[in-house]
């Protein structure tokens, strides 16, 4: 069988992580590898230490990702065909991943580091993903990681919805006027670092008028084809 590697990246709050995770339940024999969340246990693996991310961000290019990522014992498991994070074989939850402050952290440090080796360990991990399951990988810069995805998408959705989007993860918990400020600088931070490039064979896919995410999922699986 000719497995297939998918790339889903969008606009923040699009809901691209809630799309991964439908499609892998309609596509058989897939996988979901999710770049963003290792980007963001990394830095929330530094963070819990005590640096701050205007430390990190001082330390632009000179902060070698990877290197965190080895120096703080961060893991990345597949575990029921999804990815799950540890640091020193401790379970970091959806909770703290998805945090406004990881997520703004990340935005913040994401396009000032050198992320070459991260880059290139995704690359071989997706390799080898490949051999036995399709992928799907969502995250940012994936035509830099992977140029020969058989797919990449790119999520947008409008500045209200996905305000809405959000305001539903964080079950109301934070101010809808906070939401909006925090993903327009977002959106400021993920443009200026290249994060929402969009490729010659990018297909990008508005879901402002998907009820859920099972229809936002069947509007990208309109476009994917895959191998017997």
């Amino acid at each position: 069988m000719n497995h297939i590697i998918i790339g889903i990246e969008g606009l923040v709050g699009a809901g691209k992580s809630s799309i991964c995770r439908d499609l892998t339940k309609i596509i058989p024999n897939t996988v979901l590898l999710e770049g963003g969340n290792l980007y963001r246990a990394i830095v929330y693996a530094m963070t819990s230490k005590g640096i701050t991310v205007e430390e990190l961000y001082k330390r632009g290019d000179k902060l070698d990702i990877k290197e965190m990522m080895d120096l703080f014992l961060v893991k990345i498991k597949i575990e029921n065909n999804e990815t799950k994070f540890y640091i020193n074989e401790q379970l970091i939850s959806e909770e703290k991943l998805q945090s406004k402050e990881a997520s703004l952290a990340v935005s913040t440090i994401g396009g000032k580091a050198n992320n070459k080796k991260l880059f290139q360990f995704a690359k071989n991990l997706i390799d080898e993903l490949k051999k036995e399951n399709n992928v799907i990988v969502s995250g940012r810069s994936l035509m830099k990681i992977y140029p020969n995805l058989d797919y990449h998408f790119f999520i947008t959705a409008s500045l209200e919805e996905r305000i809405k989007r959000k305001n539903i993860q964080y079950e109301g918990k934070v101010e809808k006027q906070q939401l909006k400020q925090n993903i327009i600088k977002r959106d400021e931070l993920q443009k200026e670092a290249g994060f929402y490039d969009i490729y010659e064979n990018t297909i990008t896919i508005d879901v402002t008028n998907c009820k859920n995410s099972q229809e936002s999922a069947k509007k990208v699986l309109e476009h994917i084809v895959v191998g017997p």
